[in-house]
């Protein structure tokens, strides 16, 4: 996920229910953080959850 910052990384799960991502960084041998994680409604992901992500990678 180079638009919301280097080394983040995504999970995408898919379901009956719909689509998922989780949005993490790993930071050091025994850290990661996950930025984000939320349930997708649209083909693109929105701008806000990119947003946050973005926010939150800069928090670590």
């Amino acid at each position: 996920m180079s638009s919301v910052g280097a080394g983040v990384r995504e999970i995408r799960i898919r379901d009956e229910s719909g689509a998922f991502r989780v949005m993490y960084v790993v930071q050091a041998k025994d850290a990661v953080y996950v930025l984000h994680a939320f349930q997708k409604k649209s083909q693109q992901t929105a701008r806000h959850d990119l947003d946050l992500a973005r926010l939150r990678l800069q928090q670590v």
